[in-house]
């Protein structure tokens, strides 16, 4: 394999610098967010818009059979045309061992990011996935069936965060953007790849992984900094989350764009969970969260201040020192993919200061086995899985 770890897992949380319980990588970043966006005058609200899909080139929504003799282990990727995403997807395709599936909303992006990083030709397929329409993620699944390539890995990877949002934005079926791209469409995307993802019963290496966030964690520093994650008792997203008949947030309360970011993480470090409840001891498949650190030069805040995203990163690095690269970062991820010390399921993973992994502790409602068995009820409903 092409990982290895340098020191022991242990199960219990360990001290680190920007990690764990105690001190948190992103402490600064909902701080620093905070004195820049009061030093900013407020800016003139926007129209609700609804989401508007990059439609995939004709020729790539149906992908080639993949060749019998092709041995790699295949990994799907949401987000791979930036970022955390990209990161992993090279550090996975330059192994030799994997043959990665960037599911990403822009077609030509990808693949030209994925050139850009020199990731070998025959080391990927970039496949057409817009997570803010459900009728896109089913598309996908059909794509990837016809590519003939049977599935190992699933990473639900892509976000969306609107810190500096004054108005609501939608997805193509009508939900707040976040929470439908962040957490419905990812729930929709693993629900129906679930069947595929079992194809090797005695295989080992099958995962599904969603990455989580410090800033859903409110047993951290990060996670306590206002607007705090709180999914209430899941009223708005009971209600479809559509600013109609309900509210656009989950808990049934105002909109906030940085709040609905952070709730969205915890459907995700909640999803995470069922699945691993639902599904791990009759399947075998492994069903992991992590938080790879704080990337502080990553597009997810591409919609902040341009004042924060200047000032954010030299922050990170000399004050904080919690600084994680997104290079990094993503060969964080690609362990959690391919390490076979890494399969316990159930488990959200953190790094120490000496880039060492170990089991995190989740907050009391990350944690939470009945807020999560509610999550995935409602969420059926909303996706049309019930």
């Amino acid at each position: 394999m092409i990982w290895r770890v340098t020191s022991g897992i242990t199960a219990s949380v360990q001290p680190s610098a920007f990690l764990g319980t105690k001190i948190s990588v992103c402490k600064g970043a909902s701080v620093l967010s905070r004195a820049v966006s009061a030093s900013i005058s407020r800016q003139p609200l926007v129209a609700p818009i609804r989401a508007q899909g990059v439609a995939a080139p004709a020729d790539t929504k149906a992908p080639t059979t993949t060749k019998k003799t092709d041995t790699k282990s295949t990994v799907i990727i949401t987000g791979a045309s930036s970022g955390l995403g990209l990161a992993t997807a090279k550090v996975l395709a330059d192994s030799g061992e994997w043959h990665v599936i960037m599911a990403c909303r822009d077609f030509l992006k990808a693949e030209r990011a994925a050139r850009a990083v020199g990731m070998p030709k025959d080391s990927y397929t970039v496949i057409h996935c817009d997570l803010s329409s459900l009728n896109s993620v089913k598309q996908f699944v059909d794509n990837v069936r016809q590519s003939g390539r049977p599935l190992d890995v699933l990473v639900c990877n892509a976000a969306v965060y609107l810190p500096t949002a004054k108005e609501p934005r939608y997805t193509a079926d009508g939900f707040e953007l976040s929470v439908g791209t962040n957490h419905l469409g990812h729930f929709l995307l693993a629900n129906m790849l679930m069947e595929d993802i079992q194809h090797k019963e005695n295989d080992t290496n099958r995962r599904v992984i969603i990455v989580g966030s410090i800033t859903g964690n409110t047993n951290t520093i990060a996670g306590n900094v206002p607007p705090k994650a709180n999914l209430g008792d899941l009223r708005g997203l009971a209600g479809g989350l559509d600013g109609v008949r309900s509210s656009v947030m989950i808990d049934g309360g105002e909109f906030d764009g940085a709040k609905a970011y952070k709730d969205s993480k915890v459907c995700n470090m909640l999803t995470m969970q069922e699945m691993h409840r639902r599904f791990h001891e009759k399947t075998g498949v492994t069903f992991a969260s992590l938080y790879p650190g704080c990337i502080a030069t990553t597009g997810l805040f591409r919609e902040h201040y341009q004042l924060f995203r200047t000032l954010f990163p030299p922050f990170q690095k000399y004050i904080t020192k919690g600084y994680v690269s997104e290079e990094e970062a993503g060969k964080r991820l690609a362990q959690v993919v391919s390490d076979p010390t890494l399969n316990k399921s159930g488990v959200y993973w953190s790094w120490n200061n000496q880039s060492n992994s170990f089991e995190n502790e989740l907050s009391q409602e990350a944690s939470d086995a009945e807020k999560a068995k509610k999550l995935w009820e409602i969420s059926e409903k909303l996706v049309n899985l019930s």
